[in-house]
C-alpha cells in the first residue's frame, strides 16, 4: 500500500492474507497544510476482541490530487494488557494540534462482559499530534475526570467512533456512549436494565480540561456524532445522530452553552439495520446561489451531510443524505449511493475552503475487506441527490 497520487476513490487499508483486518475508520481534514489523516482499527481478525493498535495513513492535498503516505502506527496510543479501540479524532485550528481519542479496554474483556458483571474495563483516553500526525505525545487518561460520579454506575464506554468538532467559539467537542447501570439486585447489576446511552464531553481551554456534557437519556442510542448548525438568528446549535436498535436514527438538538439536549426523537427518514450501524454526519456552509430554506423560522444557514448504510435489513449500499433544514423534521433527501453492496461503518469530512468532501467507508465482500476513501465535490453531491 504504498503511496500514491490518489483518484477520487482509493482503497487504504485491505484485509491481509494472514488475517490482518482494518476496522472502525475515521477521518479529519486539517485546511493548512491541506492533509487528510485516516485512521482505523488494526485486528488479528475482524472480531471486536482482537483489535490490537491504531494506524493512520497522511493524504497530502496538491491541487486535485491527494498523495497518501504508507501506514503508520500511532504507537503511544496504547496501554499495557489492553487493546486500543474505536478512534476518535478532533482539529483544534486555534492551537493547531490534533487530539486524537481512542478506549483502551482491559484484554480479555468483551463488551458483553462488561455489561453482565457492571465492571468497566474500557479506559477513555487520548494523544495529541502538533505536526498533523507525524508524531504523537504520550497518553493521557480522562476517564475519571470525565465520567466523575457516573463511573459507579458505568458498565462500559466507548468515544465516537469516527470525529469530534471544534465550535466558532472554539470549544472542542467529542461524541462518546456509556452503558449505564439503570437497576440493581443485591448490589448486582441486573444485565437487561444496562442500558446504552450518547453523551459528549468538551473541553473550552483547548484540550487542558475536559467537562461531560448531558446524557440522552430518553431512548437507548449508543455511537454518534455532532455537528454545529448555524441558525438565521446568529445562534449556533449542536445537532447529535445517535445510533439504535430501533430501526430508525435518533436526532437530538443543543443550544444550551451547557451542552444539554432537548428531547431526542426518533427520525423516521433514517433507517437502521437490525441491530444498527455507526453513521456520520458534517455541517456545511450552502453553495452561495442556493435557495437555502423557505421556514424561516425553522431555518437554519447550515446544511447536513450523512452517510450510512441505506438498507433496513442488513449492512448494504452505503448513501449519503442531505439535509437543508436541520430543525424542520423529515427533511432528508432520498441517499445518493457511494457504495453498492456490503458496507459498514464510514466518516465524513468537509473541506469548506474548497467545497470537497471526503468519505472514509468499510467496504468489499463482507464490509471488513477493506476500507475506501471517496473524494467528491458539492457539484457533484447536489447532481447526485437531485436526480433521485
Amino acid at each position: 500500500m504504498a503511496g500514491s497520487d490518489s483518484p477520487d476513490l482509493v482503497t487504504l487499508f485491505h484485509q491481509e492474507p494472514s488475517g490482518i483486518t482494518y476496522r472502525i475508520p475515521a477521518l479529519i481534514y486539517v485546511p493548512e497544510p491541506p492533509t487528510f489523516l485516516a485512521f482505523s482499527e488494526k485486528r488479528s481478525s475482524p472480531n471486536d476482541q482482537d483489535a490490537l493498535c491504531i494506524v493512520m495513513r497522511r493524504g497530502v492535498k496538491t491541487y486535485e490530487a491527494i498523495h497518501w503516505e504508507d501506514i503508520t502506527k500511532v504507537a503511544s496510543a496504547k496501554l499495557l494488557g489492553h487493546r486500543t479501540m474505536n478512534p476518535c479524532p478532533v482539529y483544534d485550528a486555534w492551537s493547531g494540534t490534533v487530539f486524537l481519542f481512542f478506549i483502551c479496554v482491559r484484554t480479555n474483556s468483551s463488551e458483553m462482559r462488561q455489561i453482565f458483571t457492571g465492571r468497566n474495563a474500557a479506559r477513555l483516553c487520548f494523544v495529541t499530534s502538533s505536526d498533523y500526525g507525524k508524531t504523537w505525545s504520550t497518553l493521557r487518561d480522562l476517564t475519571e475526570e470525565v465520567i466523575g460520579n457516573e463511573l459507579k454506575n458505568c458498565a462500559t464506554l466507548a468515544v465516537g467512533p469516527g470525529h469530534g468538532i471544534q465550535s466558532t467559539s472554539g470549544r472542542l467537542i467529542v461524541p462518546a456512549y456509556l452503558y449505564y447501570i439503570h437497576s440493581r439486585f443485591c448490589c448486582l447489576p441486573i444485565p437487561w436494565k444496562t442500558k446504552p446511552h450518547s453523551f459528549i464531553f468538551y473541553s473550552n481551554d483547548h484540550g487542558k480540561s475536559w467537562h461531560k456534557g448531558s446524557i440522552l437519556w430518553k431512548q437507548k442510542t449508543g455511537e454518534c456524532e455532532v455537528a454545529e448548525v448555524a441558525h438565521n438568528n446568529g445562534t449556533n446549535l449542536l445537532y447529535c445522530s445517535a445510533r439504535t436498535r430501533e430501526h430508525y436514527r435518533v436526532e437530538a438538538i443543543s443550544n444550551s452553552q451547557e451542552m444539554e439536549f432537548g428531547d431526542s426523537h426518533i427520525c423516521k427518514s433514517l433507517c437502521e439495520p437490525p441491530t444498527g450501524c455507526q453513521g456520520s454526519v458534517v455541517a456545511f456552509e450552502p453553495p452561495k446561489d442556493s435557495n437555502a430554506n423557505e421556514e424561516h423560522e425553522k431555518s437554519t444557514t447550515s446544511w447536513l451531510l450523512y452517510s450510512h448504510p441505506t438498507s433496513r435489513k442488513k449492512r448494504v449500499n452505503l448513501g449519503v443524505y442531505l439535509n437543508k433544514s436541520t430543525l424542520v423534521p423529515s427533511v432528508w433527501t432520498q441517499p445518493w449511493i457511494i457504495n453498492k453492496g456490503p458496507s459498514g461503518y464510514s466518516d465524513l469530512v468537509v473541506c469548506q475552503d474548497s467545497h470537497i468532501f471526503g468519505c472514509l467507508y468499510e467496504c468489499g465482500l463482507n464490509a471488513c475487506e477493506k476500507i475506501n476513501f471517496m473524494k467528491f465535490t458539492m457539484e457533484e453531491l447536489l447532481k447526485n441527490i437531485s436526480t433521485l
